[in-house]
This record gives structure tokens, sequence and C-alpha cells, in this order.
């Protein structure tokens, strides 16, 4: 196991670089014009707050319908760090809401999207990759490839909820 001063050495060794640092502000461009972008173009859907930038392990934003804020759900677009993928999360306004809603999808049996197997310790109800290997040198086609992605996900939620 590796100590945490060598850790900071090897950390410390990356950054000399440069790479990481420049890397890193791209993705929180990247994630700040995604934003943008959503709050741009769909007046109609909830893009509060700002960005979370993390702690290199996930950068997140929300952006979530009507329909699914009038039941305290929200749903994030989320760049899992280690996987190095967009995914998109169903999540709640706080923890009672969230277990109600997992239940209900689990006692539902609905699986088009992956339920997280507890709330107990996630922050989400249903996960789903969104681009499993972004393209980070055309970001046009990144972003129609998560908005197509998040559109449907909301919808699907969306129709579920409404049967």
């Amino acid at each position: 196991m590796d100590t945490f001063r060598e850790n900071m050495l090897a950390y410390r060794a990356q950054l000399k670089k440069g790479s990481i640092q420049k890397a890193y502000k791209g993705l929180m461009d990247y994630m700040m014009d995604l934003r943008a972008y959503f709050n741009k173009k769909y007046p109609d859907h909830f893009v509060p707050g700002n960005i979370y930038f993390g702690y290199m392990d996930m950068t997140y934003f929300s952006f979530t319908s009507k329909a699914l804020k009038d039941r305290n759900l929200k749903v994030a677009i989320v760049f899992i760090h280690e996987t190095f993928r967009f995914e998109a999360w169903l999540a709640a306004v706080n923890k009672q809401v969230q277990e109600k809603y997992w239940k209900v999808i689990r006692e539902s049996g609905w699986n088009k999207y992956r339920l997280v197997p507890d709330v107990k310790g996630n922050d989400s109800i249903l996960e789903h990759v969104l681009v499993g290997d972004p393209d980070f040198g055309d970001l046009d086609a990144l972003t129609m490839q998560i908005e197509k992605g998040i559109l449907e996900f909301i919808k699907d939620v969306e129709n579920f909820l409404s049967a």
C-alpha cells in the first residue's frame, strides 16, 4: 500500500509534467459549457445551482424536468473520473424520497436502468452510462451524445413513474 507521502511524490511528479492541470481545466471548462448549453436550450427544465467539481472522483450538475422536480426527484449529468465516462443519475432531494422511489422501482421489477443495490451509501437511485468512452476531440458530437442520452433517460423515468 502506498503511503500518503509516496502518493504526494507521485502527484507532484505528474503535476510537473503539466498535463493533469491542462486536462482538468479543459474538463471543467467543458462541464461549464455543457451546463450552459442545457440551461439555454431547455428553459423548461431546471439546471439549479452550480457544478459540483468534486475531488477528482466525480463532477456533475443537475438537469431536471418539471415532472421529476414535482416528485422531489432530480437527474444529474455526471462525469466519473476513475471510469472516465459520463453517466445519468436519478437522485432525490433527500434520503426519505430516495428510499421511497428506490423501493417503488425495485418492487416493480423495472430494469431498464441500473438500480443501485442499496440506497445507504449511494447518492443515486438509478444510474445509466451516457457515454462510455468520450471523445474529447469532438466536443460538439460528445454534447449531442450526452443530450440524446439524458433526454431519453428522463423520458423513460417519467413514463415509468406515470404508468
